[in-house]
């Protein structure tokens, strides 16, 4: 069984998203075909799909034949508009900022490591883009850090008229 979260397989192709022209990442078809509902799945043809990350983008999938998925088609539509981070085990990006914020992110972050290399993600499936997920804890992290960084820097005495 291949480790879903290792860095072995070259990086996906990417593609501009035809509807609103953001970059998307290659997807494999077993991630499509376990994303889309019944029956849509059953339009799936073979070939390569791609995965749109924008959240306002109604396509979730398209392929280079032309086909093209909705996101309200997949199983999990409203959680990419609730913003999950981790699909594999149901961490929001909210409640890992807030981890962040807190000073306690290391036993989350933590958490997902270690199922990972026990080899329990099921990334490719779970999540759609079917990408792992701890990519997208380090750069929520690198952007708490620069939002708190902006905050220290431009308080809300810095924006008053009173001066």
């Amino acid at each position: 069984m291949a480790d879903c979260c290792s860095n072995s397989s070259p990086t996906p192709n990417a593609h501009d998203c035809p509807s609103c022209g953001a970059s998307a990442k290659r997807v494999g078809i077993k991630t499509v075909y376990h994303q889309v509902r019944f029956p849509e799945n059953q339009a799936i043809h073979s070939g390569d799909y791609y995965f749109c990350p924008a959240e306002a983008c109604t396509v979730a999938y398209f392929s280079t034949a032309g086909d093209t998925v909705l996101k309200q088609q997949l199983r999990i539509a409203s959680n990419i508009r609730e913003g999950l981070l981790c699909y594999c085990f149901d961490i929001t990006e909210a409640q890992y900022r807030s981890t962040l914020q807190a000073g306690s992110a290391a036993a989350l972050k933590h958490f997902v490591i270690e199922q990972v290399k026990a080899g329990y993600c099921a990334c490719e499936i779970t999540n759609p883009s079917g990408q792992c997920c701890l990519a997208k804890f380090k750069q929520l992290e690198k952007q708490t850090r620069q939002d708190f960084s902006r905050k220290l820097k431009w308080g809300p005495s810095d924006f008053s008229s009173e001066k």
